[in-house]
């Protein structure tokens, strides 16, 4: 079954959040979170969530992260390819830690989509920003 662009997106942040051995339950709600308010979900069936979910973690057990990522950035068209690299970003920074396995999906994400460095560099850093503490 082909993959709808909002599917795919959900695919990019689900291999995001399972690129360091494992999903969190605040990167679960924290996907959750971003279909319920991010306006390219508009329309979203909430009740497909935790089924494209599991088929983008069986998708990543057989055909690894390379294969999810390839599948669903050739389904995003090119206007969306920094909404989802942003929507990558905040599942990344999440737990807070971004341990190498998530920065190397970061890039692998980045090295898939069109988006200016300059562009990348700014969901970066507005993310950054977002999750400091005092």
């Amino acid at each position: 079954m082909a993959l709808s662009v909002q599917d795919a997106l959900i695919h990019i942040m689900v291999v995001t959040a399972s690129s360091d051995e494992g999903i969190s339950q605040n990167e679960l709600d924290a996907i959750a979170d971003l279909v319920v308010r991010s306006p390219v979900f508009g329309g979203y069936d909430m009740d497909q969530l935790s089924r494209v979910a599991n088929e983008a973690v069986d998708m990543t057990n057989t055909e690894g992260f390379q294969g999810v990522l390839d599948a669903a950035t050739a389904v995003i068209p090119e206007r969306l390819h920094d909404t989802a690299y942003a929507l990558a970003v905040e599942i990344a920074v999440v737990d807070v830690q971004l341990p190498q396995e998530e920065l190397r999906l970061l890039e692998m994400v980045r090295d898939r989509l069109t988006v200016n460095s300059l562009v990348t560099g700014a969901i970066e850093a507005s993310a950054r920003a977002r999750m400091r503490n005092i």
